[in-house]
Protein backbone atom coordinates (compact mmCIF):
# COMPACT_ATOMS: atom_id res chain seq x y z
CA UNK A 1 0.00 0.00 0.00
CA UNK A 2 1.40 3.19 -1.10
CA UNK A 3 0.55 7.43 -0.35
CA UNK A 4 0.66 9.42 -3.26
CA UNK A 5 1.00 12.29 -1.54
CA UNK A 6 3.52 13.73 1.33
CA UNK A 7 2.12 15.98 3.67
CA UNK A 8 6.62 17.29 4.50
CA UNK A 9 9.78 16.32 2.55
CA UNK A 10 13.23 17.29 2.89
CA UNK A 11 14.54 19.19 -0.87
CA UNK A 12 17.79 19.60 -0.74
CA UNK A 13 18.48 22.53 1.90
CA UNK A 14 14.76 23.28 2.64
CA UNK A 15 11.52 21.96 3.76
CA UNK A 16 8.53 21.49 1.48
CA UNK A 17 4.96 20.80 2.90
CA UNK A 18 1.66 20.29 1.66
CA UNK A 19 -0.42 23.41 2.96
CA UNK A 20 -3.27 22.15 4.75
CA UNK A 21 -5.11 25.01 4.99
CA UNK A 22 -6.11 25.29 1.33
CA UNK A 23 -7.12 21.25 0.96
CA UNK A 24 -9.19 20.12 -0.60
CA UNK A 25 -9.72 22.88 -2.59
CA UNK A 26 -5.86 23.43 -3.49
CA UNK A 27 -2.91 21.23 -3.07
CA UNK A 28 -0.53 23.70 -3.09
CA UNK A 29 3.37 22.50 -1.99
CA UNK A 30 5.25 25.17 -0.36
CA UNK A 31 9.00 25.63 0.53
CA UNK A 32 9.89 26.63 4.02
CA UNK A 33 13.42 27.94 4.30
CA UNK A 34 13.53 29.23 8.21
CA UNK A 35 12.62 29.04 11.51
CA UNK A 36 10.70 31.57 11.63
CA UNK A 37 8.75 29.93 8.64
CA UNK A 38 8.31 26.73 10.43
CA UNK A 39 6.77 27.90 13.37
CA UNK A 40 4.46 30.15 11.40
CA UNK A 41 3.62 27.14 9.43
CA UNK A 42 3.01 24.87 12.88
CA UNK A 43 1.55 27.70 14.61
CA UNK A 44 -1.57 28.58 11.85
CA UNK A 45 -1.91 25.14 10.61
CA UNK A 46 -0.03 24.59 7.93
CA UNK A 47 1.51 21.37 9.38
CA UNK A 48 -1.12 19.67 11.81
CA UNK A 49 -1.13 16.09 13.78
CA UNK A 50 0.99 15.54 15.82
CA UNK A 51 3.77 13.43 14.59
CA UNK A 52 3.76 15.80 11.31
CA UNK A 53 4.37 18.93 14.31
CA UNK A 54 7.10 16.77 15.58
CA UNK A 55 8.90 16.34 12.33
CA UNK A 56 8.85 19.65 11.24
CA UNK A 57 9.78 21.14 14.57
CA UNK A 58 12.99 18.57 13.68
CA UNK A 59 13.40 19.97 10.54
CA UNK A 60 12.79 23.58 11.80
CA UNK A 61 15.51 23.28 14.19
CA UNK A 62 17.98 22.44 11.69
CA UNK A 63 17.35 25.22 9.64
CA UNK A 64 17.60 28.08 12.64
CA UNK A 65 21.02 26.43 13.60
CA UNK A 66 22.70 25.89 9.89
CA UNK A 67 23.90 29.02 9.55
CA UNK A 68 25.31 29.84 13.42
CA UNK A 69 28.45 30.85 13.36
CA UNK A 70 29.56 30.44 17.00
CA UNK A 71 32.81 29.98 18.18
CA UNK A 72 32.57 27.01 20.90
CA UNK A 73 29.76 24.33 21.66
CA UNK A 74 28.59 26.52 24.88
CA UNK A 75 27.79 29.45 22.72
CA UNK A 76 26.29 27.08 20.11
CA UNK A 77 24.12 25.16 22.25
CA UNK A 78 22.49 28.37 23.93
CA UNK A 79 21.38 29.39 20.81
CA UNK A 80 20.38 26.00 20.15
CA UNK A 81 18.27 25.84 23.59
CA UNK A 82 16.92 29.02 22.48
CA UNK A 83 15.52 27.57 19.25
CA UNK A 84 14.12 24.81 21.21
CA UNK A 85 11.98 26.67 23.34
CA UNK A 86 10.72 29.14 20.49
CA UNK A 87 9.75 26.41 18.26
CA UNK A 88 7.72 24.45 21.48
CA UNK A 89 5.95 27.67 22.14
CA UNK A 90 4.07 27.27 18.74
CA UNK A 91 1.77 24.50 19.73
CA UNK A 92 2.30 23.54 23.65
CA UNK A 93 -0.70 20.20 23.81
CA UNK A 94 1.39 18.20 20.92
CA UNK A 95 3.84 15.91 22.53
CA UNK A 96 5.81 15.04 19.48
CA UNK A 97 6.98 18.76 18.74
CA UNK A 98 8.79 18.35 22.47
CA UNK A 99 9.54 15.07 22.29
CA UNK A 100 11.38 15.52 18.86
CA UNK A 101 13.59 18.50 20.00
CA UNK A 102 14.56 17.09 23.41
CA UNK A 103 15.64 13.93 21.17
CA UNK A 104 17.63 16.38 18.95
CA UNK A 105 18.56 18.46 22.28
CA UNK A 106 20.22 14.97 23.82
CA UNK A 107 21.98 13.85 20.68
CA UNK A 108 23.81 17.11 20.31
CA UNK A 109 25.10 16.58 23.62
CA UNK A 110 25.67 13.28 23.34
CA UNK A 111 28.68 14.21 20.29
CA UNK A 112 29.26 18.14 21.93
CA UNK A 113 33.18 17.37 21.67
CA UNK A 114 33.07 17.22 17.71
CA UNK A 115 33.05 19.95 15.34
CA UNK A 116 30.13 22.57 15.19
CA UNK A 117 29.51 21.93 11.57
CA UNK A 118 29.65 18.51 12.19
CA UNK A 119 26.89 18.45 14.66
CA UNK A 120 24.95 20.83 12.41
CA UNK A 121 24.84 17.50 10.05
CA UNK A 122 24.17 15.11 12.94
CA UNK A 123 20.72 17.68 13.58
CA UNK A 124 19.56 17.32 10.46
CA UNK A 125 20.42 13.39 9.67
CA UNK A 126 18.40 13.13 13.42
CA UNK A 127 15.66 15.02 11.46
CA UNK A 128 15.48 12.68 8.52
CA UNK A 129 15.55 9.73 11.27
CA UNK A 130 12.67 11.21 12.82
CA UNK A 131 10.89 11.70 9.99
CA UNK A 132 11.59 7.71 8.53
CA UNK A 133 11.03 6.14 12.06
CA UNK A 134 7.82 7.93 11.98
CA UNK A 135 6.71 6.03 8.13
CA UNK A 136 7.43 2.80 9.62
CA UNK A 137 5.96 3.31 12.91
CA UNK A 138 2.48 4.43 11.11
CA UNK A 139 2.25 1.22 9.06
CA UNK A 140 2.88 -0.85 11.88
CA UNK A 141 0.15 0.88 13.45
CA UNK A 142 -1.97 0.33 10.91
CA UNK A 143 -1.76 -3.05 11.18
CA UNK A 144 -1.98 -3.96 14.07
CA UNK A 145 -4.95 -1.94 14.89
CA UNK A 146 -6.57 -3.42 11.39
CA UNK A 147 -6.56 -7.09 13.29
CA UNK A 148 -9.33 -5.71 15.56
CA UNK A 149 -11.63 -4.65 12.57
CA UNK A 150 -14.18 -7.58 11.50
CA UNK A 151 -15.37 -7.54 8.32
CA UNK A 152 -18.41 -4.94 7.50
CA UNK A 153 -17.68 -2.58 10.24
CA UNK A 154 -18.59 0.76 10.20
CA UNK A 155 -16.03 3.06 11.85
CA UNK A 156 -16.24 6.17 12.89
CA UNK A 157 -13.68 8.47 13.01
CA UNK A 158 -12.70 12.22 14.31
CA UNK A 159 -10.51 14.98 13.25
CA UNK A 160 -7.59 13.83 10.89
CA UNK A 161 -4.96 11.37 11.68
CA UNK A 162 -3.84 10.19 8.14
CA UNK A 163 -0.59 10.59 6.33
CA UNK A 164 -1.28 14.62 6.48
CA UNK A 165 -0.53 14.31 10.12
CA UNK A 166 2.01 11.99 10.02
CA UNK A 167 5.16 10.81 8.12
CA UNK A 168 3.12 8.52 6.10
CA UNK A 169 -0.43 6.96 6.21
CA UNK A 170 -1.35 8.13 9.66
CA UNK A 171 -2.30 6.42 12.92
CA UNK A 172 -6.50 6.18 13.39
CA UNK A 173 -6.59 6.49 9.36
CA UNK A 174 -3.72 4.23 9.21
CA UNK A 175 -5.54 1.48 11.06
CA UNK A 176 -8.91 2.33 8.37
CA UNK A 177 -6.75 2.08 5.48
CA UNK A 178 -4.53 -1.08 6.55
CA UNK A 179 -8.41 -2.67 7.20
CA UNK A 180 -9.26 -1.60 3.55
CA UNK A 181 -6.32 -3.10 2.45
CA UNK A 182 -6.96 -6.59 4.17
CA UNK A 183 -10.60 -6.36 2.37
CA UNK A 184 -12.42 -6.22 5.36
CA UNK A 185 -15.52 -4.12 3.57
CA UNK A 186 -15.51 -1.57 5.98
CA UNK A 187 -17.15 1.67 5.74
CA UNK A 188 -15.82 5.34 7.88
CA UNK A 189 -18.33 7.79 9.43
CA UNK A 190 -16.59 11.21 9.08
CA UNK A 191 -16.63 13.77 11.75
CA UNK A 192 -16.70 17.08 9.92
CA UNK A 193 -14.97 18.34 13.08
CA UNK A 194 -15.48 21.92 14.02
CA UNK A 195 -13.94 24.25 13.63
CA UNK A 196 -11.81 23.88 10.81
CA UNK A 197 -13.20 21.07 9.10
CA UNK A 198 -10.56 18.62 9.48
CA UNK A 199 -12.80 15.83 9.21
CA UNK A 200 -14.79 17.75 6.38
CA UNK A 201 -11.78 18.72 4.44
CA UNK A 202 -9.10 16.24 5.04
CA UNK A 203 -10.07 13.18 6.09
CA UNK A 204 -12.83 12.67 3.34
CA UNK A 205 -9.46 13.84 0.57
CA UNK A 206 -7.63 11.35 2.31
CA UNK A 207 -10.21 8.66 1.70
CA UNK A 208 -11.13 9.99 -1.32
CA UNK A 209 -7.27 9.46 -2.37
CA UNK A 210 -7.72 6.20 -0.92
CA UNK A 211 -11.17 5.12 -2.41
CA UNK A 212 -12.46 4.30 1.22
CA UNK A 213 -16.42 4.01 1.39
CA UNK A 214 -17.30 6.97 3.96
CA UNK A 215 -20.05 9.76 4.52
CA UNK A 216 -19.10 12.60 6.37
CA UNK A 217 -21.11 13.46 9.44
CA UNK A 218 -22.01 16.54 11.29
CA UNK A 219 -20.25 16.30 15.46
CA UNK A 220 -23.60 16.01 16.35
CA UNK A 221 -24.67 13.52 14.65
CA UNK A 222 -22.69 10.86 15.88
CA UNK A 223 -24.09 9.93 18.99
CA UNK A 224 -27.66 9.34 16.87
CA UNK A 225 -25.78 6.84 14.49
CA UNK A 226 -24.67 4.93 17.91
CA UNK A 227 -27.81 4.64 19.24
CA UNK A 228 -29.27 3.17 16.23
CA UNK A 229 -26.47 0.45 15.99
CA UNK A 230 -24.55 2.27 12.85
CA UNK A 231 -21.39 2.33 14.82
CA UNK A 232 -18.93 -0.70 15.56
CA UNK A 233 -15.75 1.10 16.56
CA UNK A 234 -14.46 4.27 16.97
CA UNK A 235 -10.83 4.69 16.58
CA UNK A 236 -8.86 8.54 17.05
CA UNK A 237 -5.56 9.77 17.23
CA UNK A 238 -3.68 11.53 20.08
CA UNK A 239 -1.60 14.58 20.62
CA UNK A 240 -0.60 13.82 24.45
CA UNK A 241 -1.07 10.60 26.57
CA UNK A 242 -0.38 10.91 30.04
CA UNK A 243 0.88 7.91 32.35
CA UNK A 244 -2.46 6.89 33.75
CA UNK A 245 -3.84 6.89 29.56
CA UNK A 246 -5.61 10.36 30.11
CA UNK A 247 -6.04 11.65 26.23
CA UNK A 248 -5.64 14.87 25.01
CA UNK A 249 -6.85 14.81 21.33
CA UNK A 250 -9.07 17.36 18.98
CA UNK A 251 -12.12 18.84 20.95
CA UNK A 252 -15.05 16.79 20.63
CA UNK A 253 -13.03 13.31 21.22
CA UNK A 254 -14.20 13.07 25.14
CA UNK A 255 -18.35 13.30 24.53
CA UNK A 256 -17.57 10.61 21.46
CA UNK A 257 -15.63 8.57 24.36
CA UNK A 258 -18.58 8.78 26.76
CA UNK A 259 -21.23 8.10 23.61
CA UNK A 260 -19.13 5.67 22.86
CA UNK A 261 -19.10 3.67 26.34
CA UNK A 262 -22.89 4.96 27.21
CA UNK A 263 -23.16 2.18 23.57
CA UNK A 264 -21.16 -0.39 24.15
CA UNK A 265 -18.97 0.53 21.11
CA UNK A 266 -14.79 0.18 21.42
CA UNK A 267 -13.50 3.35 21.71
CA UNK A 268 -9.55 3.20 20.16
CA UNK A 269 -6.57 5.60 20.78
CA UNK A 270 -3.90 5.02 18.18
CA UNK A 271 -0.76 6.55 18.56
CA UNK A 272 3.19 6.37 18.08
CA UNK A 273 4.80 5.89 21.60
CA UNK A 274 6.23 9.20 21.41
CA UNK A 275 2.99 10.31 21.88
CA UNK A 276 2.86 8.84 25.26
CA UNK A 277 4.05 11.54 27.83
CA UNK A 278 5.15 9.31 31.42
CA UNK A 279 5.93 12.68 32.90
CA UNK A 280 2.79 13.91 32.93
CA UNK A 281 0.87 11.54 35.66
CA UNK A 282 -2.70 12.29 34.33
CA UNK A 283 -5.22 14.91 32.30
CA UNK A 284 -5.72 17.52 35.11
CA UNK A 285 -1.65 18.67 34.33
CA UNK A 286 -2.24 19.13 30.80
CA UNK A 287 -2.10 22.32 28.83
CA UNK A 288 -4.52 23.05 26.29
CA UNK A 289 -4.14 25.51 23.84
CA UNK A 290 -6.80 27.97 23.49
CA UNK A 291 -6.91 29.06 19.54
CA UNK A 292 -8.35 32.70 17.90
CA UNK A 293 -11.97 33.31 18.69
CA UNK A 294 -12.65 33.70 14.70
CA UNK A 295 -11.73 30.40 14.09
CA UNK A 296 -15.22 30.08 15.46
CA UNK A 297 -17.10 33.12 14.34
CA UNK A 298 -16.06 32.41 10.56
CA UNK A 299 -15.90 30.35 7.97
CA UNK A 300 -13.42 30.60 5.60
CA UNK A 301 -12.84 34.23 6.82
CA UNK A 302 -16.92 34.72 6.51
CA UNK A 303 -18.81 36.07 9.66
CA UNK A 304 -21.32 33.19 10.70
CA UNK A 305 -22.49 35.43 14.32
CA UNK A 306 -22.95 38.92 14.64
CA UNK A 307 -19.68 41.44 15.29
CA UNK A 308 -18.22 41.33 18.55
CA UNK A 309 -19.69 37.48 19.26
CA UNK A 310 -17.68 36.11 21.96
CA UNK A 311 -16.16 33.03 21.40
CA UNK A 312 -13.95 30.04 23.42
CA UNK A 313 -12.01 28.09 21.19
CA UNK A 314 -9.82 25.09 22.66
CA UNK A 315 -7.71 23.29 20.43
CA UNK A 316 -8.32 20.40 22.61
CA UNK A 317 -9.98 18.27 25.09
CA UNK A 318 -9.23 15.49 27.57
CA UNK A 319 -10.70 12.00 27.51
CA UNK A 320 -10.21 10.23 30.93
CA UNK A 321 -8.56 6.92 30.74
CA UNK A 322 -12.07 4.89 31.66
CA UNK A 323 -13.86 5.72 28.18
CA UNK A 324 -10.99 4.29 26.32
CA UNK A 325 -10.96 0.64 25.60
CA UNK A 326 -7.36 0.55 24.06
CA UNK A 327 -4.63 2.02 23.03
CA UNK A 328 -3.12 0.99 18.85
CA UNK A 329 0.59 1.12 19.03
CA UNK A 330 3.47 0.14 16.77
CA UNK A 331 4.26 -2.48 20.07
CA UNK A 332 1.11 -3.49 19.78
CA UNK A 333 -2.89 -3.37 21.58
CA UNK A 334 -2.67 -1.89 25.21
CA UNK A 335 -5.61 -2.69 27.01
CA UNK A 336 -6.32 -1.50 30.92
CA UNK A 337 -4.40 -1.36 33.54
CA UNK A 338 -3.38 1.26 31.36
CA UNK A 339 -0.87 3.07 33.86
CA UNK A 340 0.89 -0.16 34.64
CA UNK A 341 0.66 -1.37 30.77
CA UNK A 342 2.21 1.92 29.81
CA UNK A 343 5.05 1.59 31.93
CA UNK A 344 5.82 -1.84 29.67
CA UNK A 345 6.07 -0.80 26.23
CA UNK A 346 8.86 1.37 27.51
CA UNK A 347 10.34 -1.06 29.67
CA UNK A 348 10.46 -3.94 27.13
Amino acid sequence: MEQAYESISWQEDHLVILDQTQLPLREIYSDVNTIGQVWDAIKKLKVRGAPAIGIAGAYGLYLGVQDLESKNFTSFNVELNRWIEYLKSSRPTAVNLSWALERINQTVYANKDKDLEEIKDIILATAKTIHDEDKRVCKQIGENGAKLVKKGWNILTHCNTGGLATGAYGTALSVILHADADDKDIHVWVDETRPLLQGARLTTWELKQAEVPFHMITDSAAGSLMKQGKVDMIVVGADRVTANGDTANKIGTYPLAVLAKENEIPFYVALPLSTFDLETETGNEIEIEERDEEEVTHVAKTPITPKKTPAYNPAFDVTPHRYITGFITEKGIVEPDFEKNIKKLFAD
